[in-house]
């Protein structure tokens, strides 16, 4: 059975959600191919992996019509936050109220994003989803592609959007190079439960192995931690006894909120840079982890995948009013200029932070110290650094700018 459509988006996660989401009233046909379908059912506990949203990622998450199914299930709001270097003067503090902002962003499961998007999508006319699904093979036309799936069914799209991850089979179809490195390091991630309050403020502490945030959640004394850690390291702390661990994450974090108890499973996984040679090909363009992946220092990837599908959203729709082919390569590379130019300064700008941050040396604390307190006192640097955390500077998709 062969089933033709405008665009065939592969990957049924945050990003691509929101590209389908965002194309509803375009006119065009859209199909999403997932190979797994998240569980509905949410638990007591938090999900561990979860995603700072920033205010632009929030517009951009109302305007497709999914904030409020996300509020509905579990969204945490923070207010403040505060990074300091361990065993040094060195610190910074933000509060919302600075700029006169109501909160500095939430702290969302990645599920629940995922969920309010599919939701949303089941009541478009002009979405079609193929779940669980995995696509087999692809080939291309002169003005469309053919995807097989491994159902036996096959479709026909104009544009086709790799929205699979940081380990894209379409990517892999197409042998698009990848520039990446190993960051060398792991991130855990668990639930954490603590003595005293979090006040809504979002933490992190730099350590000389690396640094270690604490995001907080629904719970006044819930948090979820992002660890930065040496593989081997990370390994032994989500393996150790419960009791040990617990010991040690509270001296890491300098015993900030009082004794801490993991709550629930640990996980590790790998940090590496990826960033694609190109993110747009003839009837394909890449997005998100697809395209790009960076360190989770300043929690700006998903961020940075949600204004990749906006942008994208924007410049397909501009296509086809001007009755333009949404798939031709040149008439889509102003948006591959434009994610890339993103992409890249992004990635720069968390290599900058990790060297500047990683290590003991005397000198080099010195300089981070007098450089976190001179931004810590200069009030219009201070404001412009919670401006770009919060998606409200830089070139921005529309979506991201409504409110």
């Amino acid at each position: 059975m062969m089933q033709s459509v405008d665009v065939a988006i592969i990957g049924g996660g945050m990003v691509g959600l929101t590209v389908a989401a965002a194309l509803e009233k375009s006119g065009l046909r859209v199909a999403v191919i997932e190979s797994k379908l998240p569980d509905t059912q949410l638990d007591n506990l938090p999900d561990v992996r979860v995603s700072a949203i920033s205010r632009a990622s929030e517009n951009i998450l109302d305007y497709v019509g999914a904030w409020q199914g996300i509020v509905s299930r579990r969204a945490a709001p923070y207010t403040s936050m505060k990074v300091w270097e361990q065993d040094s003067f060195a610190h910074i503090d933000f509060e919302a109220e600075q700029i006169a902002q109501r909160n500095l962003g939430h702290i969302v499961e990645n599920r629940v994003i995922q969920l309010s998007l599919l939701e949303k999508i089941e009541k478009q006319d002009n979405v079609t989803v193929f779940a669980p699904e995995r696509c087999s093979k692809i080939l291309f036309g002169e003005s469309e592609a053919w995807i097989n799936l491994e159902s036996g069914k096959a479709i026909t799209a104009k544009l086709v959007v790799g929205a699979d991850g940081a380990n894209s089979w379409l990517r892999q179809q197409l042998d698009i190079p990848l520039t990446h490195w190993d960051y060398g390091h792991s991130a855990l991630v668990a639930n954490i439960r603590t003595v005293d309050s979090h006040n809504k403020t979002a933490r992190q502490i730099f350590r000389p192995e690396g640094p270690l945030a604490f995001l907080p959640l629904g719970e006044s004394n819930l948090s979820s931690i992002v660890w930065s850690l040496d593989p081997l390291h990370a390994e032994d702390l989500v393996s150790m006894p419960e009791e040990e661990f617990n010991k040690q994450l509270t001296a890491g974090f300098d015993n900030q909120l009082g004794l801490c108890e993991v709550e629930g499973e640990r996980q590790a996984f790998p940090l590496k840079m990826r960033y694609a040679k190109d993110f747009v090909k003839e009837r394909v363009v890449l997005v998100g982890d697809a395209a790009h992946t960076i360190h989770p220092l300043a929690g700006q990837g998903v961020n940075l995948g949600l204004a990749d599908a906006a942008a994208l959203a924007e410049t397909i729709i501009e296509l086809h009013l001007e009755g333009k082919d949404i798939g031709l390569k040149t008439n889509l590379r102003p948006f591959e200029r434009w994610r890339k130019a993103e992409a890249a300064q992004m990635i720069a700008s968390m290599q900058g932070f990790k060297t500047l941050f990683s290590g003991s040396n005397p000198i080099k604390k010195l300089v981070r110290g007098i450089g976190m307190s001179l931004t810590n006192e200069v009030t219009p640097v201070k404001d412009e650094c919670l401006k770009r955390a919060l998606g409200l500077s830089g070139r921005l998709p529309k979506m991201a700018t409504k409110k």
